[in-house]
C-alpha cells in the first residue's frame, strides 16, 4: 500500500516548490482550462492560496492572480481584462478525487482577486484545492471543513493564534514554524501587514527588509503593500496549512486609528479607510458577507466547529470612541474611566453578549485585538496604562465581563494580538483585588515579527508580574500560540523563537497553560 504523505512532506511540496511541481497531479489536470481567458506569459499565482471561514459543509477558497506584484498601479502586473479562473477541490492530495470545481472570474475591479464560497460538502474532513489560469497551475492548499453540530466533542481541535507581522522587522519563521505544528485551524488577530512607509517604524536593532516606497494611503499603495507581504513563503506556507479566521486590528488601514478619526489627523479619513478595507477584502479568505460599504466593512462574525467550539471574532476599531488623553502610555487619565466610554460599540457588545447567552458550545472563544486584562506598566506607586487597548475603555470592560459572567456560555476564554508579547492572564471583574472573581482566560500571543528579535528579560517579567498579579506569564520573544483543545481542557503552548533577524530558527514551547473544563484560571501545567 502507497504510504500517504505527511502534512510536512505535503507543505514543502506545494508552498516551497510552488505550483509547477503539481503540473501532472491527478488524471483530471489536462482538463482544468479556464473558460474564455488567454494565456499569461508568466505564472500569476506568485502570492500564494488561501482558504478560511470553514462551516460544516464547506469554506472560502482564496487567490489574487498577479505576475508583477510590486507595480506601482496595484495591478500586479495582470492586463487590464477580467480573467476566468478555473478552480478544483479533492479529497486528496494527488487530485485523483475531485469533488467540486469551477470557474470564477477574478475582476481588474478587485485586483483579480478571487473568492469562492462553498457549500455542499462532507463536513469534519480535509479536502485539498487548487486554481488553473493562463495556461499556469497554483499550489495545492490544505483545508477542513467544521464538524456538523451534531459530531461528537470527543475528536478534539488544534488550532493556532497569530498577530503583528512586520515585514521589514524581521523573517516570517514564526509562520512557517506554525505550518509545521500542523493545525486545523489558524485564528489571526490583526496587523496582518503595515501601513508605514520605509523605516516609518523601526524595530530595535534595525529592520532586514524594506517596505515599498511611501505610506499606504491610496488603494494602489494597500494592494501593493497585501502584495508584498503576501509574496513570502513561509506566509504563504501558513495560509496552505489550514483555513484561516482573520479580522483586522489597527495597522492594516493607520496606527492606532478609532473609528471615523485618524490618529495623524490624516485628511480624507473616510476615504483612505475605504480603500484600506478594499484591499484587505481583497487580499483575505473572506466571505461575501464581508464586502466593504465604503468606508466600512464588517468583520465581526461567530464560526462554529461542532459541538466543541464557538469562535466570536470581534473588531475593536470601527465602533470606538477616540482614544482619552491623546493615547498612549499614561497615568492620570481619569476620562479612561467614563461610563460613557466605549470601545465595541452598543450593537456590537449586545451581538457578542447575545451570541453568548445563546451558545451551546463546550469552549466559547472570543477573538479580538487589544489587550483586555488590565495592565499597570509602572512599577511601585501610582499606574500607567496603555490608553488604546482596554485600560482606556474600563467602564466598558468592566459591563462586558460582568456580561460574560451572567451569559452562563460555558467556558469562555478570550484570544488577543496585538501586545508583541505574550500573556496568560486572569479576567476579573475587580484587577485590583487579587481575590476578585474569576470570569475568563486571556491567551496574548506575541509577534510574528514586529519589534525584531525580542527578548526573555526575567527581573522585568517578575516586575509586571508583581504589579499585575492576575498575569502569570509574560515573554517578548516572537511567535505564536498552539492551542489543543478537547472537551475536558484547552491546553495552550506559548511558542518562541530566538531570533528572526536570519532565517531558520526553531520554534520551541516559553510556557504551557492548561484550562480545564468548568475552570474561570489559569493551571500553569
Amino acid at each position: 500500500m502507497e504510504q500517504k504523505p505527511s502534512r510536512r512532506a505535503f507543505l514543502s511540496a506545494a508552498a516551497g516548490a510552488g505550483g509547477l511541481l503539481l503540473a501532472g497531479a491527478g488524471p483530471a489536470s489536462a482538463t482544468v482550462r479556464p473558460a474564455r481567458s488567454g494565456a499569461l506569459a508568466r505564472d500569476p499565482f506568485i502570492l500564494g492560496v488561501a482558504s478560511g471561514d470553514p462551516s460544516p459543509d464547506g469554506f472560502v477558497l482564496w487567490t489574487r492572480l498577479a505576475t508583477d506584484p510590486l507595480s506601482g498601479d496595484g495591478h500586479g502586473g495582470m492586463p487590464g481584462r477580467d480573467v476566468d479562473v478555473r478552480w478544483q477541490v479533492a479529497a486528496d492530495e494527488r487530485f485523483t478525487e475531485i469533488v467540486r470545481s469551477g470557474t470564477e472570474t477574478a475582476s481588474r475591479r478587485r485586483a483579480h482577486s478571487v473568492h469562492v464560497e462553498l457549500d455542499g460538502l462532507d463536513p469534519g474532513r480535509e479536502y485539498f484545492y487548487r486554481f488553473r489560469a493562463g495556461g499556469h497551475l497554483s499550489p495545492v492548499g490544505r483545508t477542513r471543513t467544521a464538524p456538523s453540530a451534531s459530531a461528537a466533542r470527543g475528536t478534539g481541535l488544534t488550532f493556532a493564534v497569530a498577530a503583528c507581522a512586520h515585514y521589514e522587522h524581521g523573517y516570517y519563521t514564526a509562520y512557517r514554524r506554525l505550518a509545521e505544528s500542523e493545525p486545523e485551524l489558524v485564528v489571526h488577530l490583526g496587523d496582518y501587514m503595515y501601513e508605514y512607509g520605509p523605516q516609518g517604524y523601526t524595530a530595535p536593532g534595525g529592520g532586514v527588509r524594506e517596505h515599498t516606497p511611501g505610506k499606504c494611503e491610496t488603494l494602489a499603495d494597500y494592494r501593493m503593500r497585501h502584495a508584498q507581504y503576501k509574496s513570502d513563503r513561509d506566509l504563504q506556507a501558513a495560509h496552505a496549512a489550514a483555513p484561516w479566521l482573520v479580522a483586522f486590528d489597527d495597522h492594516e488601514i493607520e496606527n492606532n486609528w478609532a473609528a471615523g478619526v485618524s490618529s495623524t489627523g490624516a485628511p480624507a479619513f473616510a476615504r483612505r479607510r475605504a480603500a484600506a478595507f478594499t484591499a484587505y477584502y481583497e487580499n483575505m479568505p473572506l466571505r461575501r458577507s464581508s464586502v466593504p460599504g465604503g468606508a466600512s466593512m464588517r468583520v465581526h462574525r461567530r464560526v462554529d466547529w461542532g459541538p466543541l467550539a464557538r469562535f466570536h471574532l470581534l473588531d475593536t476599531r470601527q465602533f470606538r470612541d477616540d482614544q482619552a488623553c491623546e493615547d498612549g502610555v499614561r497615568a492620570g487619565c481619569d476620562d479612561r474611566l467614563s461610563p460613557e466610554r466605549t470601545l465595541l460599540g452598543a450593537d456590537q457588545r449586545d451581538w457578542l453578549l447575545d451570541g453568548l447567552a445563546a451558545s451551546r458550545a463546550r469552549w466559547n472563544l472570543i477573538g479580538q485585538q487589544i489587550l483586555m486584562a488590565q495592565r499597570d506598566h509602572r512599577t511601585g506607586p501610582g499606574s500607567e496604562v496603555n490608553l488604546d487597548s482596554w485600560d482606556g475603555y474600563a467602564a466598558e470592560r468592566t459591563r462586558l465581563l460582568t456580561g460574560l459572567r451572567d451569559s452562563g456560555a460555558a467556558n469562555p476564554v478570550v484570544l488577543t494580538g496585538d501586545a508583541h508579547m505574550h500573556h496568560a492572564a486572569d479576567l476579573t471583574l475587580d484587577f485590583d483585588d487579587p481575590d476578585a472573581e474569576k470570569v475568563a482566560v486571556e491567551l496574548v500571543t506575541s509577534s510574528v515579527s514586529s519589534d525584531g528579535d525580542g527578548y526573555r528579560d526575567e527581573s522585568r517579567v517578575s516586575e509586571i508580574v508583581a504589579e499585575n498579579p492576575h498575569i502569570s506569564y509574560l515573554d517578548q520573544r516572537r511567535g505564536y500560540i498552539l492551542c489543543r483543545l478537547t472537551e475536558e481542557e484547552l491546553r495552550a503552548d506559548f511558542r518562541v523563537l530566538e531570533y528572526i533577524s536570519r532565517r531558520g530558527a526553531p520554534a520551541r514551547t516559553g510556557a504551557r497553560f492548561t484550562v480545564p473544563a468548568g475552570e474561570r484560571g489559569l493551571d500553569p501545567r
